[in-house]
């Protein structure tokens, strides 16, 4: 028997395992299979466990539906830091996140009751310069450049926060071409590892509406890193000031561009679902 705990973030859900207490199995992927499937099992985006840490206050280790470890998550590390304050593993309301790809530091805000209400995480500074994006133009910004696809010219601002991405400006993004256009521009020539594709439309000064083709995944409902990068671009064209609201199909992000520190703030939701037992959990032993 397994205890876990299933969470989301703006929509993105995951199981949640405390390392801490539960025995793991010897085969993590494995299990990531096993619990994941929407039918036959817990279901979820994938399974997220919560482990001691020699360099920071926790570390998590993430697990795709098919076993593949990734290295981070926005939506992730903000319910990793929730659930370390809220259950304990942590007394602090600012702490730090192990991750794959290195330290995220985390700033919790609190509801009357004193459980986390919302997350604040630290995502570094953007990369913008063309060729560590990696992108074949050279320069820093790369804004609006135009790229062809499907016989349409695409001006494209360039971004990397961890990854790259290309964000495109639209009139309405219920109408844009995410799923045409989208993945021809992920795979453009201008990108030697390809990209995420954002569409956004600039409301006002502090608000945005993203949808986003996400690299070797298609159009997905929410991504944390595609919501800093459309930020990043509307401030670099001029579009918005550097405190926005960015909106996605299932909730909202609120993304600060700190000109102090040149440091991506990225603040939002995180919600428990319920907590559970995962029976089938005990036969690998």
């Amino acid at each position: 028997m397994l205890h876990f705990t299933k969470m989301h973030g703006i929509g993105n859900d995951y199981i949640y395992i405390n390392g801490f207490e539960e025995t793991l199995p010897a085969d993590l992927p494995a299990l990531a299979r096993e619990m994941s499937p929407r039918h036959t099992s817990v279901g979820s985006d994938g399974v997220i466990f919560i482990l001691p840490s020699k360099t920071a206050d926790v570390r998590m280790r993430m697990f795709n539906p098919d076993g593949t470890e990734a290295e981070m998550c926005g939506n992730g590390v903000r319910c990793v830091a929730a659930y370390s304050y809220d259950r304990g593993l942590c007394p602090r309301t600012q702490m730090s996140v192990e991750t794959g790809g290195g330290l995220r530091h985390a700033a919790l805000t609190l509801d009357d009751l004193g459980r986390t209400d919302a997350v604040r995480i630290d995502m570094g500074e953007p990369v913008l310069k063309g060729e560590d994006i990696p992108s074949v133009f050279a320069g820093e910004p790369v804004k609006m450049r135009p790229l062809e696809a499907r016989g349409k010219s695409w001006p494209v601002t360039l971004v990397n926060v961890g990854n790259p991405h290309a964000v495109i400006f639209v009139k309405d993004i219920a109408v844009a071409p995410v799923g045409t256009v989208g993945p021809i521009l992920e795979m453009n020539a201008a990108f030697p590892r390809r990209a995420n594709i954002e569409f956004v439309q600039v409301t006002d000064r502090e608000r945005l509406s993203m949808r986003v083709w996400e690299r070797g995944a298609g159009e997905t409902r929410a991504c944390g890193t595609g919501a800093c990068a459309s930020m990043v671009a509307a401030v670099l064209n001029g579009l918005t000031g550097r405190s926005v609201t960015v909106k996605l199909s299932d909730g909202e992000l609120k993304i600060v561009w700190d000109e102090q520190t040149n440091h991506i703030n990225m603040t939002g939701p995180v919600a428990y679902v319920y907590d559970g037992i995962y029976l089938n959990g005990g036969h690998h032993h």
